[in-house]
């Protein structure tokens, strides 16, 4: 089994999930995020931006899609339990989905939130 196969131990899920990535949670044998959007098209916009990273990454999540949310589901099945492959897939969608460019201070101005006409994503 290789190091990417290793599955981690439920106490060494939690300690992770609170230092790593704190709005995701373990249930059910699964690491879990759920996204919460402004409706229909940016749900959609929120699935195919993890279906891209997921089809790059040879890792696929479980997903749940509803109107205004995506609850994305991680669990290596070849190895029964959580593993590297799920943590660094985990890590990549947070990154993208939550990247907000106007707080980097560049040319990109990000999606105007004030407007409810443009805001798509409820960022944490």
């Amino acid at each position: 089994m290789s190091e990417a196969e290793r599955t981690y131990s439920e106490a060494e899920i939690q300690t992770r999930l609170q230092k790593e990535l704190p709005h995701w949670y373990y249930e059910d044998g699964w690491i879990r995020r759920k996204y919460k959007t402004s409706g229909w098209k940016a749900t959609l916009m929120v699935v195919n931006t993890v279906g891209h990273l997921a089809e790059a990454a040879w890792h696929h999540p479980d997903l749940t899609v509803s109107y205004a949310f995506v609850i994305v589901k991680l669990s290596t099945h070849t190895a029964k339990g959580i593993t590297d492959k799920d943590w660094e897939l985990a890590h990549k969608i947070e990154s993208v989905i939550q990247w907000q460019p106007a707080k980097e201070q560049g040319a990109l101005e990000g999606t105007p939130n004030e407007d409810a006409r443009f805001k798509y994503i409820k960022y944490d």
